[in-house]
């Protein structure tokens, strides 16, 4: 008996216990309350219907033994016996047209006017304590009204016992609830669950300290429940855990050997990785070349150690310029190794086709046949632009199973003149742009993207810089660089830093540059930047 008794004084100390015993105990209070409401509302009107049961048949024995001809204020005087002995403090009497004809005892705060628009027939004042009622009364001058106030301090003071009697049974109901649930709880659930903790930190002592299993006291509960279920997956884990620990000792060394080898590996890879970077560099001019009468500038960034963007500036036969911008689908190796093919082939290409139709002019000039002009160096510029449609058949032909192609802008351009005659293969469109600011026009796509299918027709289209004027190439990865909250750069902020007036190409590539690296804060690079702007002097 004593041992129980500490037992219940210790048990209370478990938190858990603690807890759902006050959840339990304030259910029980909440649906009790939930219950007792309506009881509450229901005596509330039974006990307010007694007083218009008692206060009508007081009502109606009064009028009954009233004369029906007798005048408004001997009626009224016959009204003031109601407040005898009876419940009924006062009373207004009105006539048939709405007036006054007079009040006795207590005016009531029940309005005539509120019984007619509302059909009110009866109110409780604020405090309890007075119920007004109405009552019609027919007289042969035609009907009247009746409203009489009662006392209802009886119905505060019953409806007040009412409650205490109600909620003193609601507290011991969910005080027995509450202890059962409690000493329930102890036996059933909190005690195992105490053992079963001490199981735990045990087990995680052993484990930490490389120690044999420790005897569980908790496996001494022979239960057919959940929380025996508990109990077995707890033992069941540890076994576990303690067989995954002894195969990880014997995978260490070999994991620890495997480390070495991928470490070895991976300098072997950096190592091949920035001769990659290396080479490709020198795949991308070193400098630009000179142009007399013209600037160029431009910018490169990778988004890893190898990219897919590329550009080019380089002389053609008859005094012309070869400008490339290419952007290789994808990124990383691939796209670096297809980036030195299509360099290679536009280079290889243009330059073989403007030689011929050079030396084809040249031929024709001596043997007097045609004169040479501007015409002649047109159709070799344009030769030069062939190059376009033989890189994208061989591409498609040789290696359309890789689906490797990309988008690239190449124009010839005569510095001479400022003639520029381009095919875009699926490029974003090149601004133009005048020397006080502001967009000129849009060298848009005049054909798809290069590589994808042979035999793809690339129109050639021509356009003519001014002396001041910018051509500004660039790549998708400017107009689609990610900002920190995912939001791109767009081709709309490009125009909108076009529009004022810049006094070289370098400082324009340096501000579109620094634009896009605000923009892009911290966030990760997740493709190649790249920009090439030509200007003609003024």
């Amino acid at each position: 008996m004593t041992a129980l008794i500490k037992w219940f004084l210790k048990f209370p100390t478990s938190r858990l216990s603690r807890r759902i015993g006050l959840w339990v105990f304030i259910s029980v209070i909440v649906i009790e309350a939930i219950i007792f409401i309506p009881s509450y509302m229901n005596r509330k009107k039974e006990l307010l219907a007694q007083i218009k049961n008692l206060a009508a048949t007081e009502v109606a024995l009064v009028l009954k033994i009233t004369p029906q001809q007798m005048p408004d204020e001997a009626l009224l005087l016959e009204l003031t016996k109601l407040m005898a002995p009876q419940a009924i403090v006062g009373g207004t009497l009105y006539r048939p047209e709405g007036a006054a004809a007079g009040s006795f005892g207590e005016k009531p705060e029940l309005l005539l006017s509120q019984v007619r628009s509302h059909q009110v027939l009866g109110r409780l004042n604020p405090d309890g304590s007075r119920y007004d009622l109405a009552f019609r009364v027919v007289r042969p001058s035609g009907e009247y009204h009746l409203i009489v106030r009662s006392d209802a301090t009886r119905v505060r003071r019953d409806l007040f016992n009412f409650f205490l009697r109600i909620s003193g049974l609601v507290i011991i109901i969910s005080i027995f609830v509450t202890v059962g649930a409690w000493l329930t709880l102890g036996t059933l659930v909190v005690t195992p669950i105490l053992r079963l903790r001490k199981d735990l930190v045990s087990a995680g002592d052993a484990i930490s300290n490389d120690r044999p299993p420790p005897d569980f006291v908790s496996t001494s509960f022979n239960r057919r429940d959940e929380l025996g279920d508990v109990i077995d997956a707890f033992w069941r884990m540890y076994r576990q855990i303690t067989d995954a620990i002894n195969r990880r000792k014997h995978a260490e060394e070999a994991l620890q050997r495997s480390f070495h080898q991928v470490e070895a590996y991976s300098r072997v890879l950096d190592t091949e990785l920035k001769k990659g970077r290396k080479i490709q560099h020198n795949f991308l001019p070193s400098e630009l070349p000179h142009i007399p009468g013209w600037e160029s500038a431009a910018y490169f960034k990778p988004a890893r150690q190898v990219a897919g963007d590329f550009y080019d500036l380089f002389p053609l036969p008859g005094n012309a310029v070869g400008i490339v911008i290419a952007d290789v689908c994808d990124k990383g190796v691939g796209a670096a190794l297809f980036m030195a093919l299509f360099r290679s082939l536009i280079r290889i290409f243009s330059e073989a086709a403007a030689r011929k139709e050079w030396d084809r002019r040249e031929r024709r000039a001596v043997s007097g046949n045609a004169a040479a002009g501007p015409a002649a160096a047109e159709n070799t510029h344009l030769a030069a632009l062939t190059s376009v449609a033989l890189t994208n058949n061989y591409i498609a032909a040789h290696h359309g199973d890789l689906a490797m192609f990309a988008t690239l802008f190449f124009g010839v351009l005569d510095p001479a003149t400022g003639v520029l005659n381009y095919i875009s293969g699926g490029h974003d469109p090149l601004p133009v742009v005048n020397p006080g600011g502001g967009v000129k026009t849009l060298l848009k796509a005049t054909g798809p993207a290069v590589g994808v299918v042979p035999e793809m027709k690339f129109d050639i289209r021509q356009v003519c810089l001014s002396p001041g004027e910018f051509l500004v190439g660039y790549t998708d990865g400017v107009t689609e660089a990610l900002g920190k909250n995912h939001e791109f750069y767009t081709f709309k902020q490009l125009l909108k830093l076009l529009e004022t007036p810049k006094p070289s190409a370098s400082e324009l590539t340096e501000e579109i540059a620094a634009s896009v690296s605000t923009h892009t804060a911290s966030a990760d690079q997740h493709d190649d930047i790249t920009l090439l702007i030509l200007r003609r002097l003024p």
